[in-house]
């Protein structure tokens, strides 16, 4: 049975099928078909899975790269273009890219200002663009990396895993390199917007591989699984279902106390679905998690909705917040041309 976030849950058929030719060749497709799409500012670099904006490299401003395991879309391709990322590495699903492809991305996007990378805190992610890191250095180019590690369902902060907050972290990020920034002022405002974020994730369902056919762990009907990353693995802890607004209190109630926040402080919300949740559902966690906040005295400064970070067709949501100060707000604010990052209205 499919879970729902809904005040009242309701029972759906699980549907397994996909829209697709082979699953061995998903990601190629998946990276054509985007390009294909946005032709106009995107380019994949030919005989690799590496999405570049289409004026790259741009002479003078630092590169932002970021890149991850497939499965996640519109993460990370999705968020190319100007004002954001100025390349993605694809690895296959929930698998991190090779280092050759993140160097290479490194050496296209160098604009002879250097380059950041903005690295998700998994192990085979913090390896191979460690690795990639230092063969850029060793090619010259001035090579810096902050680590997203914004998941507050695991107690040890360094053992925390980036998953949804990374998105707003590049996006800062590449602002800021715009705007003309220096590779240690775009380093340093993303590693202010890394301290400032955290996230936190529920699941109702677990995800299919395409290459598997089946859920990669069950959960039973009336059950959740807390504090879940974007591999579609288990939470932290499995617990009765929730209404959604008792799932908003659960994941913000953490989020905030782990943030410290205080009565006065500006945020951002994020809430995230995992790609089987409908935007019905994921509107009515953000209703009440806005209205938590509001009554809080916590403002809330941007508000973005939407399944933007996820793990394949699971049935979930993540609920993010950013604490801001004048400009991360204006970072995050500021212009972008890319297919996915949600724009401001």
């Amino acid at each position: 049975m499919w879970g729902r976030f809904v005040n009242r849950p309701e029972k759906c058929a699980s549907v397994t099928k996909r829209l697709m030719n082979d699953a061995s060749r998903m990601v190629d497709e998946e990276l054509d078909g985007l390009v294909a799409l946005h032709r106009n500012t995107l380019r994949r670099l030919e005989g690799t899975r590496i999405i570049v904006r289409k004026d790259a490299p741009q002479i003078g401003k630092v590169g932002v790269v970021g890149g991850g395991g497939s499965g996640h879309e519109p993460m990370q391709a999705g968020y190319v273009g100007r004002g954001m990322l100025d390349a993605a590495v694809a690895g296959e699903i929930f698998t991190a890219p090779p280092p050759n492809q993140i160097h290479r991305a490194i050496r296209e996007v160098d604009g002879q200002k250097g380059v950041l990378l903005v690295v998700n805190n998994f192990a085979g992610d913090t390896m191979n663009f460690g690795l990639a890191e230092e063969m850029g250095r060793k090619d010259g180019v001035r090579v810096e990396h902050v680590i997203v590690n914004d998941d507050v369902a695991v107690p040890v902060k360094e053992n925390r895993r980036g998953i949804a907050g990374g998105i707003l972290v590049e996006k800062i990020a590449g602002a800021k390199a715009e705007l003309g920034g220096s590779l240690m002022d775009v380093r340093e405002l993303a590693q202010r917007a890394v301290d400032n974020t955290r996230s936190m994730g529920v699941a109702l369902t677990s995800c299919t591989l395409p290459s598997v056919g089946k859920p990669m762990f069950s959960i039973g009907e009336g059950e959740m699984e807390v504090g879940i990353g974007v591999h579609g693995e288990r939470g932290v802890r499995r617990t009765k279902l929730g209404s959604a607004d008792e799932i908003a209190k659960t994941l913000l109630d953490r989020i905030s106390g782990d943030l410290g926040l205080r009565r006065g402080d500006r945020v951002a919300l994020l809430a995230n679905g995992m790609g089987g949740t409908s935007l019905m559902e994921l509107l009515i966690l953000f209703r009440r998690t806005l209205q938590l906040l509001d009554e809080a005295g916590v403002v809330v400064s941007r508000s973005m909705a939407g399944s933007l970070v996820t793990s394949l067709d699971m049935s979930g949501a993540s609920l993010t917040l950013i604490r801001l100060d004048d400009e991360l707000l204006q970072m995050l604010n500021a212009p972008d041309l890319t297919p996915s990052f949600p724009k401001k209205v």
